[in-house]
């Protein structure tokens, strides 16, 4: 079992930036596979950034067209944690945001919710106009 718990999140003006973080615990190593998703009100939830581990050390990262160039993830293995590095935020950004793991995601399905076994409990990002 792997365990994710999520930080970070509040409210922000737009062009405003924020850091989320995810620390996971549990049966979790290097070679999980890590990404952020999140879901408005009324919306269903939808990718926003993976990191997919391809060899022992290297991965390759994808983010959703909506935030390339705004987001970035990144991850500290030493610290068993992925982070959302949030610039330029707009008020459509707003959402819970979701970390998620697994040890095994198809290079064709990191996008899509069903492909990751865990999840963390969510944090509240709010941006205001």
């Amino acid at each position: 079992q792997v365990q994710l718990v999520e930080s970070g999140g509040g409210l922000v003006q737009a062009g405003g930036s924020l850091r989320l973080s995810c620390a996971a615990s549990g049966r979790t190593s290097s070679t999980y596979n890590m990404g952020w998703f999140r879901q408005a009100p009324g919306k269903e939830r939808e990718f926003v950034a993976a990191t997919i581990t391809i060899t022992w050390s290297g991965s390759i990262i994808h983010y959703a067209d909506s935030v390339k160039g705004r987001f970035t993830i990144s991850r500290d293995n030493a610290k068993n944690t992925v982070y959302l590095q949030m610039n330029s935020l707009k008020p459509e950004d707003t959402a819970v945001y979701y970390c998620a793991a697994d040890l095994r995601v198809g290079s064709n399905a990191y996008y899509t919710g069903s492909s990751w076994s865990y999840w963390g409990q969510g944090t509240q990002v709010t941006v205001s106009s």
